[in-house]
């Protein structure tokens, strides 16, 4: 089984192709960044669209189920989700709406502070908010994983506290390997894994120590070290694929509408993807990621959890609704 914790492609039957090329069983996508409730809807209904053509060999991930479904039929299971809490706005019923719809996971930021969290690019971390904390429980009832992938490193930890289901960090590394705002310390590696949550191993060259040149085993020693501290259990990939998007939409995701400037360090540079690793270039190249981990000396059955099952798992516990 192999399963992708967090992509944002620009989506098309080759992309689609290529994750059956892979052996992708599952793929969490990403639906919407910044926008409101109605551009969400419109994403939404683009996937339906996609779902409607048989040629792309996908089908809607809304439970576990549907990924041996999509393995039985040839496909790849679509599961939705949102890297901002900007489409429930300020309305807490939408956060059932939008499980109803097909979504499945939602972070509580996006680099910045929202009226749910703080962000990791923030220079004060205030944590969960007083909405915040009605979104986790109301996540918890619903079925819809709280993703802390670009949150603060406060807000992580007391989301672990507040959720009384596991959360996960669909995509990101060891900051400690990499040292990067995105990257997660070893005080919330430990917490997320130990309340059960899941950590998504990022393939994105800003992720990765080295950038673009990092070495497949440098890559799988970073997850094998990682192991050797948490276990396996609770480790994955989350590739952070952003296969095939032009340069345009890293300006998007980085500004939305709340900045007409590049903000950061890089602001002077126009904002571009930067190249992915050469042994990874887009879904084909999980199997190559499976013989590192095994080169690296993970046993076939921690490896098979890596690349898929442990996702399978967590889906398994964490779409259904808590029984009233």
């Amino acid at each position: 089984m192999r399963i992708d914790g967090l992509q944002f492609a620009n989506w098309s039957t080759t992309v689609f192709g290529q994750m059956r090329e892979g052996g992708l069983d599952a793929v969490h996508v990403t639906v919407a960044y910044h926008g409101g409730f109605r551009e969400t809807v419109l994403g939404l209904e683009a996937w339906n669209r996609r779902f409607a053509d048989p040629s792309n060999r996908i089908v809607k991930g809304l439970t576990a189920d549907d990924v041996d479904r999509a393995r039985r039929s040839g496909c790849t299971a679509i599961v939705l989700g949102l890297q901002n809490p900007s489409p429930i706005e300020d309305d807490l019923g939408l956060v059932e709406i939008l499980h109803t719809l097909g979504i499945r996971f939602m972070q509580l930021t996006y680099n910045n502070q929202s009226l749910l969290a703080g962000g990791c690019q923030e220079v004060m971390d205030g944590g969960i908010t007083r909405m915040g904390r009605q979104v986790i429980r109301e996540m918890n009832r619903v079925g819809m994983v709280v993703d802390m992938s670009h949150s603060g490193e406060r807000s992580t930890l007391e989301a672990v506290d507040l959720s009384t289901r596991p959360i996960a960090i669909t995509h990101a590394n060891p900051d400690s390997w990499a040292p990067a705002r995105r990257n997660k310390s070893d005080d919330v590696i430990r917490a997320v894994i130990g309340g059960g949550g899941m950590l998504g191993f990022s393939l994105y060259p800003h992720h990765l120590r080295g950038g673009s040149a990092c070495t497949l085993g440098e890559f799988c020693e970073m997850i094998a070290r990682t192991a050797e501290v948490h276990g396996t259990r609770h480790l994955g990939i989350g590739s952070d694929l952003c296969q095939d998007q032009p340069d345009s939409v890293v300006r998007w995701m980085r500004n939305g509408r709340w900045c007409r400037e590049t903000d950061g360090a890089d602001s002077t540079a126009k904002p571009r993807f930067p190249a992915m690793p050469t042994w990874f270039r887009d879904n084909r190249d999980f199997r190559t990621i499976e013989t590192g981990l095994r080169d690296i000396g993970l046993s076939g059955e921690e490896v098979a959890g890596i690349m898929g099952e442990n996702w399978y798992r967590f889906f398994q516990q964490s779409f259904s609704p808590v029984p009233s």
